[in-house]
């Protein structure tokens, strides 16, 4: 029989607040993060905005000299990671460490240190290579970097799959529990691409809004809806097995109920239009859940504010609730701190945690105008209720589809 999982800690660093405390609150008071970008000079750009983290100073997580051999997002990943850790009391002198593992995603890695010594490469020749480039730069090295500080010497995995990586790492760190390859889990993903090549990629793909006003930028499901803003930052949790968190001591804050993937098979960047694929990722997570759907009252959606991608996660909901996906409450979180990519699946998971503790859905900021086809309620004003399942959506570059569900702990 497959163990039951729980959450015992959390820790995020987000464009709109640096803890997961500040960062909820933000959410609740509905504050975006949306400024026009200061990391680069962006005369030439079609883009001018994003979601940066603001006020980040990795020596507050971990000592200099570490923090100089770091990329940003694997200083983003150890900010989180510590908040998660000391949030759950683990004390790794108690702990076999071969059973606490880490399983912590990042899509796309260090593109600025990919930026820095390319130019080296060039102007400079291949003898001025930094000896780092690599190892700081890989997508693993969250998870490596995580594991190292803390001491973690369980099963250690970096999931990549775009912008689902965050739910499919916390996905399988669920499993790993259940399945009794670890006792403890320290699970989610981290990503930083608020640089030159990551804005003029995610520009040049025609995925990013070009809208001026950080108002109007990053409207989810809205008819005027123009694409994503790319946010940054970092979501992980501490995933426990019940038994092992109960003979600890350790608060409980929510249960994993259900875990399910799918792959549109379909087209390396759009979704699948008939959202049968997302359906199938959605519905595989309420039925290895064993919960009716129609007891099921809230999604966190997926939600970029791509015109595809919010028409496809809506069919898919109507696909796997038929009915009853009328009287769902869907909200976006991305339209407050944008597309954190491989972080993003994280931080709505730490959002559907905090949703269910507090019985509050927060609003789709910005979402004024019904689309024609867009008719579920994506909650203009935020929704004060009894939540006692969750359901957050990921879908990615590759057709990469994953959804976990949340349940209230008893």
């Amino acid at each position: 029989m497959s163990r039951r999982v729980v959450v015992t800690g959390m820790g995020a660093i987000t464009p709109i607040g640096l803890s997961v405390a500040d960062f909820w609150q933000s959410a609740k008071e509905g504050k975006t993060g949306f400024t026009d970008i200061t990391k680069f000079d962006t005369e030439g750009y079609k883009c001018h905005v994003a979601a940066e983290v603001n006020g980040f100073d990795p020596k507050n997580y971990m000592d200099p000299k570490s923090a100089k051999r770091m990329e940003l997002f694997s200083q983003y990943a150890i900010a989180a990671a510590k908040e998660a850790i000391e949030d759950a009391g683990l004390d790794m002198t108690k702990e076999d460490p071969y059973m606490v593992g880490t399983a912590i995603g990042s899509g796309i890695g260090s593109l600025q240190s990919m930026e820095r010594e390319i130019l080296k490469l060039n102007d400079k020749g291949p003898s001025r290579v930094s000896p780092l480039f690599v190892p700081v730069t890989i997508t693993n090295i969250a998870a490596g970097n995580v594991a190292i500080q803390f001491g973690l010497k369980g099963k250690s995995i970096n999931v990549v799959t775009a912008c689902a990586s965050g739910t499919h790492n916390i996905g399988e760190a669920y499993r790993t529990i259940q399945y009794g390859d670890a006792d403890v889990m320290v699970a989610g993903g981290a990503e930083a691409c608020v640089c030159p090549v990551g804005v003029a990629g995610f520009t040049a793909l025609t995925a990013l809004s070009t809208e001026p006003d950080p108002t109007k930028c990053s409207l989810p499901f809205d008819k005027n809806r123009s694409g994503f803003i790319l946010g940054e930052g970092a979501g992980i949790v501490i995933l426990e097995e019940l038994e092992h968190a109960k003979a600890r001591g350790a608060k409980i804050y929510a249960e994993v109920g259900g875990y399910g993937c799918s792959s549109d098979a379909y087209h390396i960047t759009a979704t699948a239009e008939d959202g049968q694929s997302a359906a199938r990722a959605i519905s595989n997570a309420i039925k290895d859940s064993g919960v009716d759907p129609n007891e099921i009252t809230y999604i966190n959606a997926h939600g970029t504010a791509t015109h595809l991608n919010d028409l496809c996660e809506t069919r898919a909901l109507k696909i796997v609730f038929g009915d009853h996906a009328k009287d769902l409450k869907i909200n976006s979180t991305k339209s407050m701190i944008g597309h954190l990519l491989g972080a993003a699946g994280a931080v709505e998971f730490v959002t559907c945690v905090k949703t269910i503790q507090d019985g509050f859905i927060h609003a789709t900021v910005g979402y004024t105008t019904p689309d024609e086809e867009l008719d579920l309620d994506y909650c203009k004003e935020p929704v004060q209720m009894e939540v006692p399942y969750a359901v957050s959506n990921s879908f990615g570059f590759g057709g990469h589809n994953a959804s976990l569900l949340v349940k209230k702990y008893s």
